[in-house]
C-alpha cells in the first residue's frame, strides 16, 4: 500500500457520514462522493501527527488528490512548514488544485506572518490569477494580515480594482471590505461612498458590515443609505 492509500484509509476510519451529508450542502460545487466526512478538528489533529514525516513529504508531492479531505489535509500540512520559502513554494504549487471556498479559506501557513513584505509581493501576483481560488486566497491573506498594524492604503485599493464574474471572488471582496470597515472605518468608507466596487459587491459588503458586531449603530445607519438600488 502506497502512502496515499495509507493516508486515505486513515481518513475513512475517521468518517462521519452524517457530517458528510451536512458538509456537502455547504460546498455545492464539490461532488458529494469526493467528500469523506471528516470533521476539521480531527483532520487538524491528524495533520499535526503526520507533519514532518516521510509520509507527509510523499503526500505533498502527490497532486491532484481525489478527496476533499485530502486537499484539506494537504493545506494543513503546508501550515506546519516552518520555513517561509518552503511554505510559499508548497502553497504556490497547491493553489491551482483548490476547487472550493472551504479548502481555500481553511489554511494559512504560520510561516507567512513573519515575512509580510515578501508575502505581499506574492499576493499581488495571486490576485491577478485567472484561477478563482488563487485570487480568493490572496484577498483572504490581505484581510488576515494587512488590516491592523501592517495596514497601508495601497492594500484596499488593490482589492477594489479586482473585477470578476466569479461569485466566490466577489464574496471575498465583500467580506474584505466589511471587515475593513469594522477595523478601519474612516480609511475604508470612501470606497463605499465613491462606489469603487461593482454594484453586487458594494451592496454585499454593506450587508456583511451591517451584520457585524464591531460597527456602531450610527455607522450602520449611514451605511444603509449608501446601498445602490
Amino acid at each position: 500500500m502506497d502512502q496515499t492509500e495509507t493516508i486515505r484509509t486513515r481518513l475513512f476510519a475517521m468518517q462521519d457520514t452524517g457530517y458528510q451529508s451536512f458538509h456537502a450542502k455547504l460546498i455545492p460545487n464539490v461532488e458529494p462522493e469526493t467528500i469523506i466526512g471528516v470533521r476539521t478538528p480531527a483532520l487538524r489533529k491528524y495533520a499535526k501527527e503526520l507533519a514532518g514525516t516521510p509520509e507527509a513529504e510523499a503526500f505533498l508531492k502527490e497532486l491532484p488528490h481525489r478527496y476533499y479531505e485530502e486537499n484539506n489535509l494537504h493545506g494543513f500540512l503546508i501550515e506546519k512548514i516552518r520555513d517561509f520559502d518552503g511554505a510559499l513554494a508548497e502553497t504556490e504549487r497547491f493553489l491551482s488544485y483548490i476547487d472550493n471556498w472551504a479548502t481555500c479559506d481553511m489554511f494559512c501557513p504560520k510561516a507567512f506572518s513573519a515575512h509580510l513584505p515578501a508575502l505581499y509581493e506574492k499576493i499581488k501576483s495571486w490576485i491577478k490569477s485567472a484561477h478563482t481560488y488563487t485570487v480568493r486566497f490572496g484577498i483572504g491573506l490581505l484581510m488576515r494580515f494587512y488590516l491592523d498594524e501592517h495596514f497601508a492604503p495601497a492594500y484596499p485599493s488593490l482589492v477594489a480594482e479586482i473585477r470578476s464574474d466569479e461569485y466566490y471572488v466577489n464574496m471575498m471582496i465583500a467580506w474584505y471590505f466589511a471587515t475593513a470597515l469594522a477595523k478601519r472605518y474612516d480609511e475604508i468608507l470612501p470606497y463605499i461612498e465613491e462606489n469603487r466596487l461593482d454594484r453586487w459587491t458594494h451592496n454585499k459588503a454593506i450587508q456583511k458590515a451591517l451584520e457585524s458586531d464591531r460597527i456602531s449603530g450610527e455607522r450602520k445607519a449611514y451605511l444603509r443609505t449608501l446601498k445602490i438600488k
